[in-house]
């Protein structure tokens, strides 16, 4: 029988070891000198593995520097990155790993359709979350406070792009290619309510289905529709295989497409040949920011991974984090709550990797905007349009 003062000091262990438990079980983020966890989510595998690649490689590439520099408040920053595919489904089940997982803020999704269903759970769980590259404008109608993003909103884009087919090329009778999805329905839409105000006739408005993988019989109907031009709003893989097949079908007309394929996967699956002379509308890439922090990044980025970022989506997600980075070092603090209110409320003119953010406004939508009017080459590559239509 164990003596009076044993049984002390085996409670004593006890008690300690419950202590501990309790201790690591909580948060990573919740203690000084205790890691801070930013979560990553986005298409690590599937058609837009591409973009996930880019993801990781961005942010990771500044979360490296951070705690090569102390951290961020003096504390390590841990990023936990998650694939959702592209997927709604799979985007929930990541987004509640997530916040399971003690995150304070989160980078992602990539596309919109995968970031609206994340953006709820993230709500409800009071994390700070920010998207680089969804840019459906009904992401920041449904009034979460926590949610902000750093690209440019699809009103402004379709508005762009109309006025790139109606001022530039001249075109009145237009074409709009969609596939259903939440952005390319929704940029369509703002396209095809911005060039009727403009003037111009909508003759074709219809949708593909982005798992096929033959498009002929839409293309025909293109092809007898009467066009001067067309715009696709869908993602790139669907857009390589179009410019494919119309090449093959000897359609001419000069196709114009959305930010979803301003990378160089839809130019590999078109072929160069195939996508010479066409246009994308989108954010400007890394290597036309004529800025010091770009600059920087770009050369960082190369340094480590041995090539440049290509797509705008790299940058923007590296952006991201910029954001997230500089909110908690200027109010000292990683409560979700306290860095959103920052961003809605007192961050003006900050110097991002991608150009000054003037701010966000009430709904968590970047202030200002900047597209650009690419044509590719016959070297398959993105070059900035000659003429550029008003914003």
């Amino acid at each position: 029988m164990l003596r009076p003062t044993r049984l002390r000091l085996a409670a004593c262990i006890l008690f300690s070891a419950a202590l501990l438990a309790s201790l690591a079980s909580l948060p990573a983020c919740g203690g000084e000198g205790q890691e801070i966890r930013i979560g990553l989510q986005g298409p690590m595998t599937g058609d837009y593995a591409y973009e996930g690649a880019g993801f990781r490689r961005g942010v990771g590439l500044l979360v490296e520097q951070t705690n090569a520099a102390g951290g961020i408040l003096g504390r390590p920053v841990k990023l936990l990155v998650e694939d959702d595919a592209g997927d709604p489904t799979q985007s929930a089940l990541v987004a509640q790993r997530l916040v399971d997982a003690g995150v304070v803020a989160v980078v992602g999704a990539y596309n919109s359709t995968a970031t609206e269903p994340a953006s709820q759970i993230y709500n409800e769980a009071g994390v700070l979350h920010i998207t680089p590259s969804s840019t459906a404008v009904r992401l920041s109608q449904k009034g979460f406070p926590r949610f902000f993003r750093v690209c440019f909103v699809d009103d402004r884009q379709g508005l762009f792009a109309a006025r790139f087919m109606v001022e530039v090329l001249g075109a009145r009778r237009i074409g709009i290619l969609h596939d259903n999805s939440t952005y390319a329905q929704g940029l369509g839409e703002e396209a095809r309510r911005a060039a009727a105000q403009l003037g111009a006739e909508i003759a074709f408005y219809d949708a593909i289905n982005p798992t096929d993988k033959d498009f002929a019989p839409i293309l025909t109907r293109i092809g007898a529709a009467g066009l001067e031009t067309v715009l696709f709003t869908g993602y790139h893989s669907q857009c390589g295989l179009l410019l494919k097949q119309a090449r093959a079908l000897g359609l001419e007309l000069p196709w114009v497409a959305g930010d979803a394929c301003n990378n160089p996967v839809m130019i590999e699956i078109a072929g160069a040949a195939n996508a010479r002379g066409h246009y994308v509308v989108t954010e400007p890439l890394p290597k036309d920011l004529d800025y010091p922090e770009a600059r920087r990044f770009i050369a960082d980025y190369t340094a480590r991974y041995g090539e440049a970022p290509a797509s705008a989506w790299t940058i923007m997600a590296a952006e991201a984090f910029h954001v997230i980075r500089h909110a908690m070092e200027t109010t000292q603090s990683t409560d979700p709550g306290v860095l959103a209110d920052y961003l809605h409320d007192a961050l003006r003119d900050l110097n991002g990797l991608t150009g000054p953010i003037e701010g966000f406004d009430e709904r968590g939508d970047r202030l200002g905007t900047v597209h650009l009017a690419y044509v590719i080459d016959e070297h398959g590559q993105f070059q900035v349009h000659p003429r550029q239509p008003d914003h």
